[in-house]
């Protein structure tokens, strides 16, 4: 199974109701399906340039190697030389910083994944886990 357009929208509001709460920046999401295609994206209002395209590579990274962006980061201290080659295999698109957030449905299948830029990178990671929990799913970090 893969998220449909329904749940990848509540995502995205749910993201943008997060950061009401928390006082964060303004956010882009980037919600992918399993196969790593586009569902749902959104910029707020005031979100700086460029935050469409590394919030994307931060949910297609993960979904690609099958890891959040924060387990993909630890990756790339210890492993940089797989990191960089991974990235140019994937064409550039890998960001391998916090705020990808693989979506796990009940029974652990990986139904796609969010992406979102906008805060500081544990931000935009407890901004993707909060709205993946609050439409009834699993959101996996690591």
């Amino acid at each position: 199974m893969s998220l449909n357009l329904d749940t990848a929208q509540a995502i995205v509001a749910e993201a943008f109701a997060v950061r009401l709460e928390r006082g964060f920046k303004p956010l882009t999401v980037v919600v992918l399906d399993a196969g790593g295609h586009l569902v749902a994206a959104a910029r707020q209002d005031g979100a700086s340039n460029n935050r469409f395209e590394i919030a994307q590579g931060k949910a297609y990274g993960a979904l690609a190697l099958g890891m959040g962006s924060r387990a993909l980061m630890e990756r790339a201290e210890q492993q940089p030389y797989f990191i960089a080659s991974a990235t140019a295999v994937l064409g550039g698109r890998l960001v391998p910083v916090p705020g990808g957030v693989l979506v796990l449905g009940d029974d652990g299948s990986v139904q796609g994944a969010v992406g979102i830029s906008g805060e500081t990178s544990d931000n935009d990671e407890a901004a993707a886990s909060a709205a993946i929990k609050a439409v009834g799913l699993t959101a996996q970090v690591a």
